[in-house]
């Protein structure tokens, strides 16, 4: 097991990529602490850990709150006695354009897009630096690299999430603490309920996903946890201020 004796937190765990990738990480050998702002989803992808022969611990996190997020780290610090891998995941959206997004859907977004991350970073940095390195990966997205129409909110946050991956790598590669952002494309997760709505219904969804995208479909959430897996572990060692693209292409197209 490549993660064996090793300390994972992912937020946002209990549904789509967040709990693929803890169930990937708890599968390689990680204790991983679960949380989730649903208390029940975190503890149910905790229960399933522990049926698989893992070690897992659920911790009710709402992530627009810096104090528990805060929290979060402290005690999974205390539970385990290090924290070795950070996956930041939860995230919002919220569709629009500069006309239909109010003032409190942008700072809605810019909370939990990027604000939620830059505190959990900042919240496990002593303990990674105390104990010689770590990997934070950060969630954003394709839109991240690229700009989807109608999605003035969410694509400036994820763009601002790759930035701040790459400043926050540039200043912590001499201590061995690698930072890499995620940027998944379209994977088929609930999390995909705003664009649902804004083009009229899933058969609408995946025709446009059949269209757009070269390889002709989305993504599975296990296809995103094998990605994850890579940046958490030392198969990439030598990786860091990435973002790493998992998309079909469509951002090439």
């Amino acid at each position: 097991m490549i993660l064996a004796r090793r300390v994972a937190i992912v937020t946002g765990a209990g549904s789509g990529i967040g709990r693929a990738g803890a169930l990937k990480l708890a599968g390689e050998g990680a204790a991983v602490v679960t949380a989730d702002r649903d208390a029940a989803s975190g503890e149910a992808t905790a229960a399933a850990i522990r049926a698989a022969g893992g070690v897992a611990e659920p911790i009710a996190t709402d992530c627009a709150d810096d104090a528990q997020i805060e929290a979060l780290v402290a005690q999974a610090a205390a539970r385990f006695g290090r924290i070795d891998i950070l996956h930041s995941h939860a995230g919002i959206q919220v569709e629009g354009t500069l006309e239909q997004v109010a003032p409190q859907g942008m700072d809605a977004s810019w909370r939990l897009n990027v604000r939620s991350h830059f505190t959990a970073a900042r919240a496990v940095l002593p303990h990674m630096r105390r104990q010689g390195g770590g990997s934070v990966i950060v969630t954003s997205s394709n839109s991240g690299v690229f700009y989807d129409r109608e999605m003035i909110a969410y694509a400036t946050t994820k763009h601002a999430v790759v930035a701040m991956v790459r400043q926050m790598a540039l200043d912590y590669a001499r201590e061995g603490i690698r930072f890499n952002a995620l940027c998944p494309g379209w994977v088929d997760t609930p999390f995909n309920a705003p664009f649902m709505r804004q083009m009229g219904g899933r058969a609408a969804l995946e025709a446009h996903v059949r269209d757009r995208i070269p390889m002709g479909r989305w993504a599975t959430a296990d296809e995103i946890a094998e990605a994850i897996l890579f940046l958490a572990s030392d198969r990439s060692s030598f990786m860091t201020g990435h973002a790493l693209v998992i998309d079909g292409g469509e951002c090439i197209a």
